[in-house]
Order: C-alpha cells, then structure tokens, then sequence
C-alpha cells in the first residue's frame, strides 16, 4: 500500500523557496527508502512569511501537509501570538507538534551556508570560481557571510544568485551535505519525525 507523505516548508525568502523547496523533498525520499511501506513524497508545499507571521503559516500548512520544516519552530512567536494557549508541544523525544493539528514541525536551524558544501556541484556550473568555498564541508558552518560566498562563486553571467539555488539543490550531493553538523542534526530530527509518524 502506497503512503502520501506531503512536506511543508515556512520560507523566509527566495533562497528557500529555490533551496529548501528541492532539498526537503529530495532528502525525505531518501530517508523513506528504509520505510517497509512504499511512500509517495510530494513537492513541499511552501508558505512565505515575514518572522512574524511563522505561526498563521505554521497553521495554514499544517491543515494540509504530514510534517513542517521551519527556521526555528515558531518558539520566538508562540509566546506573542499564543492567544492564552500552547501553540506548540514537545514530546519526550524532542520533536515538536503544532498543537492544532499534531502536525510535527522540525526545525531547520540556519541554512544559508549549506549550498555552499559540495564544490563539486558548483564546478558543474561552467564559470563559477570555487576558490571561496571551504575546504570540507563542516566548515560551511564557519562561513561569516554565505551571500557573500556565495555571490563570489556563482558564474559571471548577470545572474542573481537565487537563479541557481534549484540546480544546486537537485543535484548536491547528500551524503556530503550530511558532514555538515547542522544538515546531519536536521536529517535525524527529520528521522525522528517519521518514525514517530509511522513511515519508518
């Protein structure tokens, strides 16, 4: 029997949408793979939202998708917008539910830096200039201003920079993604999400 599994995304701009919009959905079929059921993931319905509107985005998602990925959960926001009452729970195992709906949401903590991981998925992009970019994947992390970086590194051609976050996302490698501490907390919280859903 086929699952439907229907992430949602709350995006902060276009290099979410472009980035995590791809990345999501790509890292969750690889996850399901271990999944004793065949699951059908669909593109991550993505909502847009300035910081202090997370939680009606947070709602608006959750009506509809199996699990949500945000920045930072919506806790800076549930105590401003709680109306009198939890907006979100955690459970014994870390994840958090949006309390409507019980819908996991799984925080992604700070993503700018992670297209930066995989110099070789840049050196497919004829034109672009890999000197700025660290030299193993961790040490994206350490990066002081990933626009920047990644400004440099993109090919010369009149191209903003968020013209390429879906290329990098469809085809940087996920095992290296993976050595980059903040990636690798987010695929286990993600794991933990799953199997708390009943997928793996």
């Amino acid at each position: 029997m086929n699952r439907p599994l229907v992430p949602g995304l709350v995006a902060e701009g276009e290099a979410d949408e472009g980035f995590l919009g791809v990345l999501v959905s790509r890292q969750l079929r690889e996850l399901v793979r271990a999944s004793p059921y065949v699951v059908d993931v669909g593109a991550a319905r993505i909502v847009t939202c300035d910081r202090d509107q997370i939680v009606t985005a947070l709602e608006e998602l959750a009506a509809d998708c199996h699990l949500i990925f945000a920045r930072d959960h919506g806790r800076a926001h549930t105590k401003e917008h709680g109306r009198g009452h939890a907006r979100e729970r955690a459970r014994a195992d870390g994840v958090r539910y949006h309390s409507n709906y019980l819908v996991p949401v799984v925080g992604l903590g700070d993503t700018e830096a992670w297209p930066l991981a995989d110099p070789a998925v840049w050196a497919g992009l004829a034109g672009s200039d890999l000197a700025g970019l660290p030299a193993l994947p961790g040490d994206v992390e350490r990066v002081v201003y990933p626009r920047e970086v990644l400004a440099a590194t993109v090919p010369r051609r009149g191209k903003p920079v968020s013209d390429y976050f879906e290329y990098i996302a469809r085809n940087i490698d996920l095992a290296v993604l993976a050595q980059v501490p903040g990636y690798a907390d987010w695929v286990a919280e993600t794991r933990t999400a799953l199997k708390g859903l009943g997928y793996l």
